[in-house]
């Protein structure tokens, strides 16, 4: 439009020249014979300038320095459906609505004063008929004139063409929906404080949806069934999410995301049991079977919901909590929702700052042993201790070993750690020794993982540990659990037969609660059973002597005589009471463990307790 405004503007400055030098009769235009300037023919009358103006395509106006209109052509007076004389003396400015706001009002009025040449906007024009298009008006002086030219040019088609092409670039092409550009537009208008206002809840919640098994729809019956599965899903949810509109006021964003992935946004929600109700209904729709070409399927899905107020709330912060509650939702057992929990979530990120902290921890000297007495039932003395490994981490203090051991095993940093272990807990259990020379020495037990036994040579690294400090492989034992040694074959059982045919003996942990298969006891080189402390936590005895369980009782009975007759000890975890010990001592445990006794304690308090018989309580 400008440029057709600088075109007329030209026109009309060269043909005031033209005018001006056939008047002095002179002329630019040479003579083609000699090359000299000739009198014009040219002659442009007032009429001409006038028929040009009405006859032109393009919408005009000629308005005065008040905004009121004093010449329409006839292509502006079919734009507005009227007559070009019924125009004259009407304000432009309520024809084509420039006070609509304060900026282009300002700049309209910049223009009729003279103090700016020219400025574009575009506007929603009403016809009388109904209908109603878009125009791009343009507002310029007139050249030599105190009057300004509007012109309007209809670009409703252009303008929807540009909404037809947003459509296809904001939607997925398989089911319709907004897709995440879309998405993420409206999530974060939504969260935007300046656009939100202060109307509504103030709060935000969403539906973080994930087909369960979507892969193998594809695999099996090919991405057309499974593109028409996706668009069957789509519709289901979408007509899930108006109902849940409908009935609380106001309408859902459901958007595809990405592969099986969807998305319902609801916006001014009030609160999780809303965002409860809706995922409910969701897996409901969804646990229906799809009838697609005569292919009927059945579809589940996982769901992470969050629901939190807008203030405060990032887009990414939201995405990220919906994922890792997406996450959570799978890991349960799919085909479910899952709420957000701050407190998980926080679990989740310390859980991922120890992962990533683990290994340079163990070089940077942050781990410490205690140890935890392993007390003789016949006579109270101790006969050995558990070496148990402290994380005294920088950030989050002392770190119990249920806090970071799953994730050494899992990175694989638990050889490295286990090796640090089992040499500090020898060392310890030789100084021990040669500190209490007249005392029986204490045997140091210490736990193994069996990914140490697959990923590092543990028979080559306890030989070369004893030989360094001098520890009789006697005085070493090595507990495994129940589920670890469970069906141990080919490098795990030739590593547990050459460490006992060293002399070092080997013990099952937590005994009784894994697969309690007892074949393998006849097999594997075991020589102590550790009865897990749910057994002994049994034998409680109420105030009036009674006692709860007596099942406990037996159970621990038959498997310390059967122990027994396989030549192997017992000992009895989480000892807590003397009725406790006295019960285990009676049915013929040989050594007991637990807080009757002592909890784990630096390497200082053991040397006190040597040589203590009975140990105090």
């Amino acid at each position: 439009m400008i440029g057709t405004l600088s075109s007329l503007d030209s026109i009309c400055t060269r043909t005031t020249a033209l005018r001006e030098r056939a008047v002095s009769g002179t002329s630019d235009v040479p003579s083609p014979a000699t090359g000299t300037p000739r009198a014009p023919r040219l002659s442009v009358t007032e009429r001409d300038y006038r028929a040009a103006f009405h006859a032109a395509q393009l919408a005009m106006a000629v308005v005065d320095h008040e905004g009121l209109l004093v010449a329409a052509n006839d292509a502006l007076a079919a734009l507005l459906g009227t007559d070009a004389a019924a125009l004259a003396g009407t304000p432009a400015a309520d024809l084509v609505d420039l006070a609509a706001d304060a900026r282009t009002w300002h700049a309209y009025r910049e223009v009729l004063r003279g103090r700016r040449s020219r400025f574009r906007c575009t506007r929603r024009l009403k016809h009388p008929d109904g209908h109603s298009l878009w125009a791009e008006i343009s507002v310029a002086p007139v050249p030599d004139s105190s009057s300004v030219l509007v012109s309007v040019a209809d670009i409703s088609d252009r303008r929807e063409l540009q909404a037809r092409l947003r459509h296809l670039q904001m939607h997925d092409p398989v089911t319709r929906l907004p897709n995440r550009t879309l998405f993420f537009e409206r999530l974060s208008a939504a969260l935007d404080p300046a656009g939100y206002g202060h109307s509504g809840t103030g709060r935000i919640g969403l539906c973080y949806l994930d087909l369960d098994g979507f892969k193998a729809v594809n695999d099996t019956l090919g991405h057309g069934t499974g593109d028409r599965l996706l668009s069957a899903v789509a519709a289901r949810l979408t007509a899930c999410a108006d109902q849940a509109g409908n009935v609380r006021g106001g309408g859902h964003l459901v958007a595809r995301l990405g592969g099986d992935e969807f998305a319902l946004l609801v916006e001014d929600s009030t609160g999780t049991e809303q965002l409860a109700d809706l995922a409910r209904s969701v897996l409901v729709t969804l646990q229906e079977p799809f009838d697609l070409a005569g292919q009927r399927l059945s579809v589940s899905a996982s769901i992470g919901v969050v629901e939190r107020v807008t203030a405060g709330t990032t887009a990414t912060g939201l995405m990220q909590a919906a994922d890792t509650t997406l996450y959570w939702a799978k890991a349960d057992g799919k085909a479910r929702w899952t709420l957000f929990d701050p407190e998980r979530n926080a679990h989740r990120m310390t859980r991922q700052a120890l992962t990533s902290t683990l290994r340079p921890a163990v070089e940077r000297g942050e781990f410490a042993l205690e140890y935890q007495p392993l007390v003789s039932m016949e006579d109270g003395a101790v006969r050995g201790v558990e070496a148990l490994v402290r994380w005294m981490h920088p950030q989050f203090g002392m770190l119990a070993p249920n806090r970071f051991i799953g994730i050494a095993e899992e990175d694989g940093s638990i050889v490295q750690l286990g090796r640090w272990v089992l040499r500090t807990a020898c060392r310890q259990a030789r100084q021990w020794q040669l500190g209490h020379p007249d005392d029986p020495p204490l045997f140091v037990s210490v736990n193994v993982a069996v990914r140490q036994v697959w990923d590092s040579d543990l028979v080559a690294d306890v030989a070369g540990i004893l030989r360094e400090t001098g520890l009789a492989p006697e005085l070493l034992q090595l507990e495994l659990t129940e589920s670890a040694v469970m069906g141990s074959a080919g490098r795990p059982l030739q590593a547990l037969q050459a460490l006992s045919d060293m002399g070092v003996q080997i013990a099952i942990d937590d005994f009784g609660t894994g697969y309690s298969n007892l074949a393998y006891l006849s097999r594997l080189p075991v020589s102590v059973l550790k009865l897990d402390g749910s057994f002994v936590r049994g034998f409680q005895y109420d105030e009036g002597g009674a006692h709860p369980n007596p099942a406990d009782e037996v159970i621990v009975e038959t498997l310390v005589q059967l122990a027994h007759r396989l030549g192997l000890t017992v000992t009895a975890e989480c000892v807590e009471t003397p009725e406790q010990a006295a019960r285990l001592r009676r049915i013929g445990c040989d050594t007991g463990q637990g807080w009757l006794y002592s909890r784990a304690v630096a390497p200082d308090k053991i040397d006190t307790m040597i040589g203590v018989s009975p140990l105090p309580v």
